[in-house]
């Protein structure tokens, strides 16, 4: 079977009718629509529309609940707490910033931990919504262990992403870097498994800690650049956890097994106003400048978050392709809730 292709406002419409059919309120349903549909665009197939059956199971086992109530709590000039209710965590997040970027309007910095989230997604969006605003944006977040620490064999973090951006004279284009801390993410392997195709050799490992290329047989991930994602990983836990009064690898929730229990995630995000330093007022001028000196080495020399400027502009033109598998999934769902299918 071959990849199905939706342009992007059919395919908004049809997964924020997805979400609305779950109970999610229009605002709640169009945002995680939004956000899912442009992370598909940049080419992060991993954390975009792929996911939409995940939420929507979990939405159905109530360990997402779909209206949260969302609580913020300033504990200093640039600090605050987050609950976020066990909401979808592209909900939570995106408040949490909300939060941040009003911290350092006012204070210069905003600082705000999050609790009681679930997986919120690329953790991009979060630092690039900074970015939009002309703030620097740094994001934190983590998830169930499925990662070996550097030396081990057994799984004990998660991929435990980060992402920073900075601001560019285009509010929609900022010079972002968006990563997890291991070789690859575990939505990789998942939707791998749902297709039945193979992954690289040296992603994951099996259940005896030997490289494998069948998803199915991966039972943990590598860190990235060993010993130093595995140390970046290890810090980014017990910023997300421990210091939000969540747990930390092994004691967290499992993403795709304990489907009626909360997630418990945690996250931290920040806001930085860099008109409060010496080069502030040049700073998104310099950053551009650096781009295009970078680029003049070679035409293959890419700056960050360019390759996805790049696909979202051929999808936006071409559409965003679904692969049959997820094809399969979303349409069952659309049946099961009564959703017409495009």
């Amino acid at each position: 079977m071959t990849n199905k292709t939706l342009t992007s406002p059919v395919l908004q419409a049809w997964v924020s009718s997805l979400f609305r059919a779950q109970g999610l309120l229009p605002q709640f349903a169009d945002h995680t629509a939004l956000q899912l549909v442009q992370t598909s665009l940049w080419g992060i197939d991993s954390h975009g529309i792929a996911r939409v059956p995940h939420y929507l199971n979990r939405l159905s086992h109530k360990s997402i609940l779909p209206n949260p109530i969302l609580t913020f709590e300033e504990t200093g000039s640039a600090t605050g707490n987050v609950d976020g209710g066990h909401g979808l965590g592209l909900v939570v997040c995106k408040f949490a910033m909300d939060q941040a970027i009003a911290l350092a309007s006012r204070s210069g910095a905003g600082i705000v931990g999050v609790r009681n989230s679930s997986h919120c997604g690329a953790i991009g969006l979060y630092s690039r919504q900074a970015a939009a605003k002309g703030m620097i944006g740094i994001s934190f977040t983590h998830s169930d262990s499925f990662v070996v620490p550097y030396g081990g064999k057994d799984p004990f973090f998660g991929t435990n992403p980060l992402s920073l951006a900075v601001p560019t004279q285009d509010p929609h284009r900022p010079l972002c870097v968006d990563m997890a801390t291991s070789i690859t993410t575990l939505n990789r392997i998942m939707n791998a498994r749902r297709e039945n195709s193979l992954i690289p050799e040296g992603l994951g490992v099996d259940q005896r800690g030997n490289d494998t290329t069948d998803p199915h047989s991966v039972t943990a991930l590598k860190p990235m650049a060993g010993p130093k994602g595995y140390a970046l990983a290890f810090l980014i836990d017990m910023l997300c956890g421990p210091l939000n009064g969540m747990p930390f690898g092994p004691h967290i929730n499992k993403m795709y097994t304990e489907l009626e229990h909360h997630r418990e995630l945690g996250s931290l995000v920040m806001a930085i106003d860099p008109t409060r330093f010496f080069g502030g007022a040049n700073f998104a001028a310099m950053v551009v400048l650096a781009m295009k000196e970078v680029k003049s080495q070679s035409a293959s020399v890419l700056y960050p978050s360019e390759p996805e400027y790049i696909s979202e502009a051929k999808r936006l033109n071409e559409g965003i392709p679904i692969e049959p598998g997820l094809w399969k999934e979303l349409t069952e769902w659309s049946t099961k809730l009564a959703v017409a299918i495009p």
